[in-house]
């Protein structure tokens, strides 16, 4: 269990320590020279409480999905559709100022799919097949009105720069299961860009150990893994002892450094993953029928495929968190033509994440699994240029599955237009601290001490949310 009482300082860097600690690459190996798992992460931690989780998977769908256009069917839009919003909606900031143009009718089909009748349109067949085991939230709200801060609230809880994400403080409170391999792991479906970048899976003002590490999209998620022509890995192991020796002798000669204690740490965790790593990201050890469920075979499917299925093993192999864009880029981000955006990121995005559901779920992994599926925001029920819709901090939803979540509830609403949450309205804090919750660290307990004040990962606000949770709070 982490509490208050270790501090750590940060010391004033000069140019000469700065180019010090630079300069003694490892090459890419090192994994970003910040993969480091310190000491006090190298095994599992005590939670304050009793877990229902051991890992999350975060399915992050970059720009923006449409609620009413997925899983919060609104017929009062269809029917006042061409119309402006009625006088009787609180007037609030749209990022493109688009408050009065006329409300877009959805062009979904809708039908009540499971045991549980959960609404799903017809943009997400494959889903709609597990909704039996999907929690849907539709009364999600931020405070992120664009993509950067957005996106850098749903990661860290702020729309501003500087804190920890969600993946480091679960590192840093749980520690890793697997000596090998990140405690928290980031992939992306494109060489785009996600919106931040580093910043959405840093470790802010705590150690650069807890950090995201950054697998690369493609058959190669990991450069320079293998040992160069020639260089045995005994060769390799000597060349690793002088640099940890080197490092060693520096660090003794200042006072603790965050940034060089992770590197010294990241050149033993980069060797121990050259042993390890290979094995758990070969997709080609899955049967075809496995890739095939996850759409690997087919073009559209193929590179979200590839992150659920590896996902799937990294989790398996015991990975704390694994963040999963899609869209990379702010794909979703439909201010024009939602129909044509939205219908091709469900194609690319709907059957993987389907198949990682059901394949954690055969594997009886999905009850230690909590996934998660959303993106930063939602989007408005007025228009903007005439076929797409603007960004809606206000309400949207999420859903959740496995992890100790009772599947087939829809929870929360929003108002007869999807503007506005109205009912369990749960912000950015309250998912965070349910999501800790589940993984049975206490949002208000786990603490880390920052310039002689305790940070939490919620900001001191938040509460788990026992609709979701099952419990009695």
């Amino acid at each position: 269990m982490r509490t208050s009482s270790r501090q750590f300082e940060f010391p004033e860097f000069s140019r000469r320590d700065m180019l010090l600690n630079a300069g003694t690459g490892f090459g890419a190996l090192a994994l970003s020279a910040m993969l480091g798992q310190s000491e006090t992460v190298a095994a599992p931690l005590k939670p304050h409480l009793v877990p229902r989780a051991k890992s999350i998977i975060f399915l992050f769908m970059e720009g923006g999905p449409s609620q009413m256009d997925t899983f919060d069917p609104k017929p009062k839009l269809q029917e006042l559709a061409g119309q402006p919003l009625p006088s009787g909606f609180k007037r609030v900031v749209t990022p493109m100022g688009e408050f009065n143009s006329p409300l877009l009718a959805s062009q979904r089909k809708w039908k009540q799919y499971g045991e549980s009748g959960t609404w799903v349109s017809d943009w997400l067949p494959y889903t709609a097949e597990c909704v039996d085991d999907i929690a849907v939230i539709r009364s999600c709200w931020t405070n992120g009105l664009n993509h950067s801060g957005g996106v850098c609230q749903m990661n860290t809880g702020t729309p501003l720069a500087g804190r920890p994400s969600l993946g480091a403080w679960v590192s840093y409170g749980l520690g890793t299961e697997n000596d090998n391999l990140p405690s928290f792991v980031v992939l992306t479906d494109s060489s785009s860009q996600v919106a931040n970048g580093p910043r959405n899976w840093s470790a802010g003002f705590m150690p650069a150990a807890y950090q995201g590490t950054q697998l690369l999209p493609g058959e190669e998620p990991i450069k320079n893994l293998n040992n160069p022509g020639g260089i045995t890995d005994e060769r390799q192991r000597a060349k690793l002892t002088l640099l940890q020796q080197l490092n060693e002798r520096h660090l003794q000669s200042r006072e603790f450094q965050s940034e060089l204690e992770a590197r010294i740490r990241s050149y033993e965790l980069a060797f121990r993953m050259q042993a390890h790593a290979p094995e758990a990201i070969d997709l080609s050890e899955e049967t075809a029928e496995t890739q095939a469920m996850y759409g690997i075979d087919k073009k559209p499917t193929e590179a979200y495929g590839r992150n659920c299925l590896l996902a799937r093993r990294l989790v398996e192999r015991g990975v704390r968190f694994v963040q999963l864009y899609h869209g990379a880029g702010s794909k979703w981000d439909a201010h024009s033509g939602i129909e044509r955006n939205h219908s091709e990121n469900c194609k690319k995005m709907d059957q993987p994440v389907a198949a990682l559901l059901k394949d954690l779920k055969q594997r009886g992994l999905l009850d230690e699994t909590l996934v998660v599926w959303g993106g930063e925001f939602g989007r408005t029920p007025m228009s903007e240029k005439g076929d797409g819709r603007d960004h809606n901090p206000y309400g949207f939803t999420m859903w959740m599955a496995g992890g100790g979540v009772q599947g087939g509830q829809t929870i929360g609403a929003t108002d007869e237009l999807g503007f506005h949450a109205i009912e369990d309205r749960l912000h950015v804090h309250d998912l965070h601290a349910t999501w800790l919750y589940l993984l049975g660290l206490d949002n208000m307990t786990l603490t880390y001490m920052h310039k002689g004040r305790p940070e939490r990962p919620t900001q001191n606000e938040g509460a788990a949310y026992e609709k979701i949770t099952g419990r009695i709070l």
